[in-house]
């Protein structure tokens, strides 16, 4: 049966001297956090103030748009990861492979992708469920921690319990290289951080954090610094150095999404936050010399396949700027690294412009962990769009309901939930961080939060 919400008839209501067009889908009195006891707060005119209702709608956007960009993605993941030397015709994808078919990942024996005969979208129609994947189901497990545990910042201890708890350890359990090295470890007794320190995890350098705690920039609206505060043991639990600075950035940019001006267009938006992030990445690393090397081919004008295909010849060929994944020797060349990905991941976001479908269509192509960093920005655009958007820039509705337990165990309901529920669940964390992280007040009569003005964002 579709699980589908349709909107009551709007209302004009005249109220004294004034007329007030009410959303069609706000809350008249909206759910607080039962574990939450709510303070008075007295605003002051430096705040800022967010709409409570329209961030549910953000919320919503954020998981639907991830998404479709992460199963858009796994199409063409590890498809193309070049070949060391001069690139070669057919190396990697062009915009040109859109709608072509898809070719075998490095480990299909052959075999395109099962989810799509072509490269091309995928969805999950209305009568359907959108599964779990690696991109989407740890962040919800940390979702469901914090507000079990009725905290901000979660403890090396419960992030522990809460992967042993809902991460299978005996069958496929949908974890990879510095994820599945830090399970692992925790199964073995340790506990975060010493899970992601190199001399216990040799996987550090690898991905796998980018994915996992990109949603705790949205904790923390328009407060980067206390975002990737939150955020530090759960990416510390997998990654270090430039992989942890990586993963940094990424929350800094989904926190930034709440400070910049909404009335430019998303493209200045993100290019303003890209700015601001950058401060995350030491000067001296790879990461901040890729970013700057991404940023520049796109500011000369060169199309993305030029772009993606320099990334290639510098840093997987050339081993420039300190990236030397190549002389290691690794599996795949270190297609699952965070370095590579991120200059990739860089690549569809300067020249996606802020456009969606755009954006996932760049990152699908691009190659080597192509569902990544669709995932990621899909996640950040649809947030700054909301899902009513995302659905009108797709010209369709989707389906609303998430099986977490397709890739983890031990949740309610069966592992089925709604972007609704998760979003309202996304809302009651974020009335704990402003009033005990930032100092700020919560209204729910008027479904606002005001977070005070800081010069220690």
């Amino acid at each position: 049966m579709t699980y589908t919400s349709r909107p009551l008839p709007c209302l004009l209501l005249l109220i004294v001297f004034s007329f007030s067009v009410f959303s069609c889908d706000q809350k008249a009195t909206p759910e607080k956090n039962p574990s939450l006891t709510y303070q008075e707060y007295q605003p002051k005119a430096s705040d800022l103030i967010i709409d409570r209702g329209r961030y549910e709608d953000q919320l919503q956007g954020f998981w639907l748009a991830t998404c479709i960009a992460n199963w858009t993605g796994l199409v063409t993941e590890m498809d193309k990861i070049g070949e060391i030397g001069e690139v070669k015709t057919g190396a990697f994808y062009t915009r040109e492979d859109w709608g072509k078919t898809d070719q075998p990942s490095i480990w299909a024996e052959g075999i395109p992708s099962n989810l799509s005969p072509t490269i091309d979208f995928v969805f999950a129609d209305e009568d359907t469920l959108w599964g779990a994947d690696d991109d989407t189901d740890i962040e919800y497990m940390y979702q469901e921690l914090l507000l079990r545990n009725n905290t901000s910042m979660l403890t090396g201890e419960q992030i522990r319990q809460g992967w042993l708890r809902h991460i299978k350890a005996e069958e496929e359990n949908y974890l990879w290289v510095s994820n599945q090295k830090a399970f692992d470890l925790m199964r073995a007794g340790l506990v975060p951080p010493a899970t992601g320190d190199p001399a216990n995890n040799p996987e550090y350098d690898m991905i796998d954090a980018q994915l996992t705690t990109e949603i705790f920039g949205l904790y923390a609206p328009a407060r980067p610094k206390k975002a990737i505060e939150m955020a530090k043991l759960p990416i510390q639990t997998t990654a270090r150095m430039e992989s942890q600075w990586i993963s940094e950035f990424y929350v800094a940019m989904f926190s930034l999404s709440s400070a910049a001006d909404p009335a430019l267009p998303i493209k200045d938006r993100l290019m303003w936050m890209a700015e601001e992030a950058k401060s995350t990445l030491l000067d001296s690393s790879y990461a901040a010399r890729m970013y700057d090397f991404v940023k520049a081919k796109y500011e000369e004008g060169i199309t993305w396949e030029q772009a993606r295909d320099s990334v290639y010849i510098r840093y997987q060929v050339n081993q420039r700027d300190g990236y030397d994944l190549t002389s290691r020797n690794l599996y795949c060349n270190g297609c699952f690294a965070a370095g590579i990905n991120f200059a990739a991941s860089l690549v569809s976001l300067f020249y996606g412009e802020g456009d969606l479908i755009q954006t996932i269509k760049i990152g699908a192509l691009a190659g080597w962990d192509s569902d990544n960093p669709t995932a990621t920005w899909g996640g950040l655009i649809g947030f700054m769009m909301g899902k009513k958007e995302v659905e009108k820039a797709f010209g369709r509705k989707f389906s609303n309901r998430f099986h977490i337990h397709r890739t983890r165990i031990g949740f309610a309901g069966e592992g089925i939930d709604t972007f609704d529920n998760m979003a309202k669940k996304g809302l009651w964390i974020i009335d704990r961080v402003v009033q005990e992280e930032l100092g700020g007040g919560v209204d729910l009569e008027k479904n606002r939060w005001y977070i005070p003005a800081s010069t220690q964002q």
